[in-house]
């Protein structure tokens, strides 16, 4: 339980942002892995930013127990069409960008990332869709792809690893975790950042 409650002493670092998406429960997968519904503690962290494809109204309904601020864009996938599209809002010093990331093309493209990143003026660019984790920095900005909680399958790959991300933002810094399920291990990593 070195994980959990090491999640939870993470509230000292600022404001605490869980970033999950594409689901797909129940089309592709049952559930969330029961070694990250341990670690998603209701009120721990202050703001939820979903990538869409939860697909369901119960997914959403578990989303707003866990934090105040709950912040969603309609996936592909998605039944609810009440979900915009995008959405950009301001976290400590950061000004983050939020898309699904079916309208990227090509998908999950460098290049394209950051002409929507420019489009939407922000630090940090949060997209979905390619069920692959990622925190990259390119031209100076920020973007991070949470991958697929539940691990569900893409048409990109059958091979995707569950995972999830942490951010931690103080001020004009932010700390990524990266969670990664590998069998019956979990896997973190860390990576900083700050605003010039």
């Amino acid at each position: 339980h070195f994980y959990i409650s090491n999640f939870i002493k993470m509230a000292d670092f600022g404001e605490l942002v869980l970033v999950v998406g594409d689901f797909h429960i129940p089309h592709r997968a049952s559930s969330i892995p029961e070694k990250f519904q341990r670690m998603l503690v209701p009120n721990k962290m202050q703001h939820v930013l979903c990538t869409g494809n939860l697909v369901t109204k119960e997914q959403l309904d578990e989303l707003k127990a866990l934090a105040p601020n709950v912040h969603i864009v309609r996936g592909d996938f998605d039944e609810d069409t009440t979900f915009p599209d995008s959405k950009v809002l301001q976290i400590g010093k950061f000004k983050i960008g939020l898309i699904h990331g079916h309208q990227i093309v090509p998908w999950g493209d460098a290049h394209s990332l950051a002409i929507v990143q420019r489009q939407l003026d922000v630090d940090i660019l949060i997209t979905g869709h390619t069920h692959r984790n990622e925190v990259n920095e390119y031209e100076g900005k920020w973007f991070i792809n949470p991958g697929s909680i539940t691990g569900s399958y893409s048409t990109l790959t059958t091979e995707v690893t569950p995972s999830f991300i942490l951010l931690a933002i103080q001020g004009s810094k932010v700390v990524t975790y990266v969670y990664e399920l590998h069998g019956d291990q979990v896997d973190v990593s860390k990576s900083e950042f700050s605003k010039a």
